[in-house]
């Protein structure tokens, strides 16, 4: 089994930055995709971000990008999201999410297998 533990999560004013991360553990990682969702209450789960473990290829929602940034410490099975100008539509809870087979859907919820169980990021103006 897979476990993923999001943290970094709070309250940041509009232009702000905040680094989420996410902790996996359970085996080895090789071969998966890691991908960075949020849902905002009564909307429908959204990609954000996604990336490779072994090869580090991004791939990011056109609503973030330029904003946001994924990576990776392989290592440490930890993954991140550097979230800089930071918008109050942004606000939701975001979750990370582990694909045990590459595909080409990434930014398809339903394609991912394992899920954390969120952290809270709220940006006020």
């Amino acid at each position: 089994q897979v476990q993923l533990v999001e943290s970094g999560g709070g309250l940041v004013q509009a232009g702000g930055s905040l680094r989420l991360s996410c902790a996996a553990s359970g085996r080895t990682f090789s071969g998966y995709v890691m991908g960075w969702f949020r849902q905002a209450p009564g909307k429908e789960r959204e990609f954000l971000a996604a990336i490779t473990w072994s090869g580090g290829s991004t791939y990011y929602a056109d609503s973030v990008k330029g904003r946001f940034t994924i990576s990776r410490d392989n290592a440490k099975n930890t993954v991140y999201l550097q979230m800089n100008s930071l918008k109050p539509e942004d606000t939701a809870v975001y979750y990370c999410a582990a694909e045990e087979s590459e595909g080409s859907d990434y930014d398809l919820a339903a394609e991912y297998d394992y899920w954390g169980q969120g952290t809270q990021v709220t940006v006020s103006s």
